[in-house]
């Protein structure tokens, strides 16, 4: 596969859509750095959660998942656990639409993968400025994010693709009618004006002052909490080898060239036109399909003016920077470089007519509208000379004889170290022991900065086995673990400042609930808010006529819980609505319906929101009708005892 990436078919031509963009979430559950599916070979069938069209659903991969959930939404470790059923639910749902993908024949080719590796999101690291790196470095990338090799990386991405193009047969059912357009935009640009009363969290809190018998009575009501949350630590002695320093690690001339001719194709330049450009943009069709002539007319008319001060000498970067409509090349002065294939067929067959310094226009492009080009250089189809890559090729096998020398040193220190151990063998070798004291697996050691590798392996090593090896970016370590402390629950007197912290923000939750509530049934008894602000000793503030898209001070985002104000009549009192930190009572003072022409210009974003919603929906049945169709046909077979034991379990997983 990655001699594939190395050789793409210059005529073969596939239309991906949006999987040139892929990004599902199931990509940023499995394959989030130092995250992976992939379980221990000896997980035995005792440990599967589920059996998805006989394809297992393993504790290891839910733990992991799970672990993965936690971090993606910046949960703290205790919570792994309650996570772990909706981890495995979330894994048979993505092995069910796999096998369906499977069934349906909505495989992935390898010319596909290497499209998507090439334009998707991956692009930039693996590509850049469409060169491939390399196999070393795409070995190298898919190791230190993913930490999966390539076979694995590129398999679980070809699934992901498999999802994505099922998701599309399935979204294109989803139907838009005009009335369910309407409503949307109707909902979006009516404006409301309101005064609202705000209750602050931190105010009430600042009023909390528990004494040490109310804390430490909290303490131990919630001493489970606490649990083992003082992380476990390890002394850990290592030997630092840096591949770079070591002997014979710099490619001599014959190495580089040798190097040149096995990845040639790695520095073949296609045919490019570097130009600059000015685009200005077209309407898109209506509703109707038709499309507003007198629009594409203005368009055309200014494209003319522009295009004829730029053919009487006006500076053409200043003209793109002022006028063009282009969001990706407008700042850079209109600045774009591209081969064949990778633009609109319009804009690409001016551009490869034109000559260098020749500006022509203006350029129709149905989706975008009329450009003008200067070509400022076209380059024939090449092979980089060997000068104009050597650095880059020195850098290359610079590392890769770096790290192979630092494997086998680290390795005969290894050995050495075993037999007669670290301290003997480091000083044989004329290297140092650097010993730690107790540190956690998050921990930066010195001299070695940040080496998940390294601590993941020293986390698993058992006290005292003897000597062994991982990799770190300078090159390799040769380490051993002399002592370990378990996980540990701290004492009262540990934890205090956080109980204290915790005591009093459950506190005040309780009591902003409380004043709140009491504040709105005042405003509502009294018809109103200000009289029972002001009696309850709370200030009241006036909003501006705002959309439900709008920020309001002390109420945040006007599309969340506080959307109901929307549907208020003037004097009505909304609330209380709770948003972070504060709780907000409000009274509806003016409510402005959009109009006729309000509700035109917003008919093609909000057709296009109503549509993603409709797709969404549609999916979401299609996934709960296979999974109990599945169900009904014995596909899926479920492990209750396990999902229970998986809920129950008190320590994350370690899925080791």
């Amino acid at each position: 596969m990655i001699r594939f990436l190395q050789t793409p078919s210059p005529t073969k031509k596939i239309v991906l859509g949006g999987l040139l963009t892929v990004i599902c979430v199931m990509m940023v559950v499995t394959l989030i750095p130092g995250g992976s599916i992939f379980g221990d070979s000896a997980v035995t069938s005792d440990s599967d959660v589920a059996k998805v069209d006989g394809d297992p659903v393993t504790v290891t991969e839910v733990s992991r998942a799970a672990q993965n959930m936690a971090q993606q939404q910046h949960y703290p470790a205790q919570l792994v656990p309650y996570l772990m059923p909706q981890a495995a639910e979330m894994l048979i749902k993505q092995k069910a639409v796999i096998a369906e993908a499977n069934r349906m024949g909505l495989t992935v080719s390898d010319e596909e993968l290497r499209l998507i590796l090439h334009k998707g999101q991956f692009g930039e690291q693996l590509f850049p400025k469409g060169q491939y790196v390399g196999d070393d470095v795409y070995q190298n990338f898919v190791q230190s994010n993913f930490n999966l090799t390539v076979p694995q990386f590129e398999d679980e991405l070809k699934k992901q693709i498999e999802l994505q193009k099922l998701q599309n047969v399935v979204e294109a059912s989803a139907t838009v009618s005009d009335s369910e357009v309407e409503s949307m935009v109707r909902q979006q640009q009516t404006k409301v004006k309101f005064d609202y009363a705000s209750i602050s969290m931190q105010d009430i809190q600042k009023g909390i002052n528990p004494s040490d018998a109310e804390l430490r009575a909290w303490y131990e009501a919630h001493k489970d909490q606490f649990k083992d949350s003082i992380p476990e630590k390890r002394k850990v002695r290592f030997v630092l080898i840096n591949g770079s320093k070591l002997p014979g690690v710099e490619p001599n001339d014959a190495d580089v060239q040798s190097y040149y001719n096995q990845h040639k194709a790695e520095y073949q330049v296609e045919e490019t036109i570097k130009e600059r450009h000015i685009l200005i943009k077209t309407p898109p069709p209506g509703a109707d399909g038709k499309v507003d002539d007198k629009a594409v007319a203005a368009a055309k008319a200014k494209t003319e003016d522009i295009l004829k001060q730029a053919k009487s000498g006006a500076d053409f970067a200043g003209l793109a920077k002022k006028y063009s409509d282009d969001p990706g090349s407008k700042d850079q002065g209109g600045y774009f470089e591209f081969t064949k294939g990778k633009t609109v067929p319009e804009f690409e067959q001016a551009a490869f007519a034109a000559k260098p310094g020749e500006i022509v226009g203006p350029v129709r492009s149905e989706r975008y509208g009329f450009f003008i080009i200067k070509v400022e250089a076209h380059e024939a189809a090449h092979t980089k000379p060997i000068d104009e890559v050597k650095a880059q090729i020195v850098a290359n096998l610079s590392r890769q004889k770096a790290s192979d020398a630092a494997q086998k040193a680290a390795e005969n220190l290894r050995a050495s170290a075993r037999v007669q151990g670290l301290d003997k063998a480091a000083a044989a070798a004329g290297d140092s022991v650097t010993t730690t004291d107790f540190v956690k697996q998050s921990d930066v050691l010195p001299g070695v900065g940040n080496a998940p590798q390294f601590m993941n392996a020293a986390f698993k090593t058992n006290a005292k086995s003897g000597a062994d090896t991982a990799p770190v970016a300078q090159g390799y370590v040769v380490y051993e673990v002399t002592d370990v402390q378990p996980p540990s629950t701290p004492t009262f007197e540990e934890a205090k400042a956080q109980v204290d912290q915790q005591f009093k923000a459950g506190k005040a939750q309780t009591l902003l609930v409380q004043k709140a509530q009491e504040l709105a049934d005042r405003a509502r008894t009294e018809h109103d808010l200000k009289k029972a602000a002001k009696e309850a000793g709370f200030a009241v503030k006036t909003s501006e006529l705002v959309t439900e898209s709008s920020q309001v001070p002390d109420v945040g985002s006007m599309s969340g819980s506080a959307a109901a104000i929307f549907a208020a009549k003037a004097g009505d009192i909304v609330g209380p609505v709770q948003g972070g930190r504060n709780a907000v009572i409000m009274s509806s003072l003016d409510k402005q319906e959009p109009s006729a022409e309000e509700i035109k210009s917003g008919t093609e974003s909000a057709r296009q929101q109503v549509l993603g919603r409709k797709r969404d929906e549609v999916l979401e049945l299609y996934i709960t009708n296979l999974i109990a169709r599945m169900e009904k046909d014995g596909k899926i077979k479920r492990n209750k005892k396990a999902i229970e034991r998986l809920s129950q379990s008190q320590q994350p997983l370690s899925g080791e």
